[in-house]
């Protein structure tokens, strides 16, 4: 039986989980002063069912590309990861393995793996003609219908569990409604200007949609009912159409097979499956090519015995290279923590980019910071991470720095 002080416990952890990629966001940073206070009465709320989202924050962002964000308080982030502890080993087994977002082990590299596998598979290691299809669903985030979403979670749940991380089943469903049902754009605070909006197409925008729809994008639980949505019609492309080498990432669908007729003859059977979710295919979105002119998935152009990143990430990637030398001109004295925010930015880069045949432009791009990088960072030789002098920074920043001969 769930107990308060058990609640207390779990949303403790789920805090821990939630900080994790929030430090010293000023969000966080309010809700860690008064951490046990504030988790206090959220459990208080939780358990005597008075707990509603707060409001969130909603503003545009312009990269990678235009789009809106709601952004939740941190408390709601909390419970957030307290639903995803509760119920994701539960739905990650229904998945399919080539569903691949917000899944342990298999994120953007697993799926582009698995894509260039089922190229090399069906075109026998292109030696015969096979074809790509992709597919992308219309404002996937934008259309989802809440009481769908809310229904298939449900569904997915065993009748038989009781609890979850020793929460009762009931707040589990209290929580997920509590989740599901809320009306950001309602709950919401303009952060900028009202006009930020004024460039982005209303179908981007769920202050343009009825309350009964839409997720926000960002939000962990958001990632995981993503998944859930169209498990169904994973498992119906998997099992009832039979494609073999079939996968998703969110709403970018990849399709191959050795019949370019039958890729195009399943498209209408697609669509009147994603019908009983209400969701349509983007028209001008469609993709079909022989495997060996390549296909962009995930972020990376994949090719015959080879693959390219595209130039999306060349030119964020760039424009990173010049943000931190702009850093580096600036700043007279480092701390350390500004040391470990460039080794950040520049290791997610590397660390992308060392998946694909890069090794060149890795090295072009950091040959372009200033000889002052070379100071306080070391390069890996395969140029796939960089690794910060400890030794020069102590030695000329560090105020606990001291001589000894």
């Amino acid at each position: 039986m769930e107990t308060f002080e058990h609640l207390l416990y779990q949303l403790h952890l789920s805090y821990l989980q939630a900080r994790k990629n929030k430090r010293n966001t000023n969000n966080q940073l309010r809700f860690e002063i008064q951490q046990e206070e504030n988790l206090f009465q959220l459990a208080k709320n939780i358990y005597k069912r008075k707990y509603t989202p707060k409001s969130c924050i909603a503003f545009i962002i312009n990269k990678p590309v235009m789009r809106e964000i709601f952004a939740a308080d941190f408390c709601d982030r909390v419970v957030h990861h307290l639903l995803y502890r509760c119920i994701y080993d539960i739905i990650d087994r229904k998945l399919i393995n080539d569903t691949y977002s917000c899944r342990v082990g298999k994120g953007t590299l697993y799926g582009i793996n698995r894509a260039k596998g089922f190229i090399l598979s069906c075109s026998n290691n292109y030696s015969k003609e096979s074809y790509i299809m992709k597919l992308d669903a219309q404002a996937y985030f934008m259309n989802m219908q809440h009481q769908i979403i809310y229904d298939k979670v449900l569904a997915m749940l065993p009748e038989h569990k009781h609890s979850f991380l020793g929460i009762s089943k009931q707040t589990v469903i209290y929580l997920l409604e509590q989740t599901i049902f809320n009306a950001v754009k309602e709950n919401c605070r303009i952060k900028g200007s009202r006009d930020d909006w004024n460039d982005l197409p209303n179908n981007k925008s769920l202050f343009h949609y009825p309350k009964n729809k839409g997720l926000p994008i960002g939000n962990l639980t958001s990632q995981v009912f993503g998944n859930v949505y169209l498990n169904d019609f994973d498992h119906y492309v998997k099992r009832k159409l039979k494609v073999r080498y079939y996968g998703r990432y969110v709403d970018d669908m990849i399709f191959v097979h050795e019949d370019k007729n039958y890729l195009t003859q399943i498209i209408p059977k697609l669509q009147n499956e994603l019908n009983k979710v209400g969701i349509e295919i983007h028209p001008k979105k469609i993709v079909l090519e022989n495997v060996n002119r390549g296909v962009m998935f995930l972020g990376q152009i994949i090719k015959p015995y080879r693959n390219y990143i595209s130039n999306r990430t060349k030119n964020n990637f760039y424009q990173a290279i010049q943000g931190i030398n702009k850093v580096l001109a600036e700043v007279p004295q480092f701390s350390w923590q500004q040391l470990c925010d460039i080794r950040a930015i520049l290791n997610s880069y590397l660390g992308i980019l060392s998946h694909a045949h890069t090794f060149n432009m890795r090295k072009a791009m950091l040959d372009k910071l200033r000889g002052r990088f070379h100071d306080f960072f070391f390069v890996s030789d395969n140029i796939d991470r960089v690794i910060i002098n400890k030794d020069f920074w102590e030695w000329h920043f560090s105020p606990n720095y001291r001589f000894t001969p």
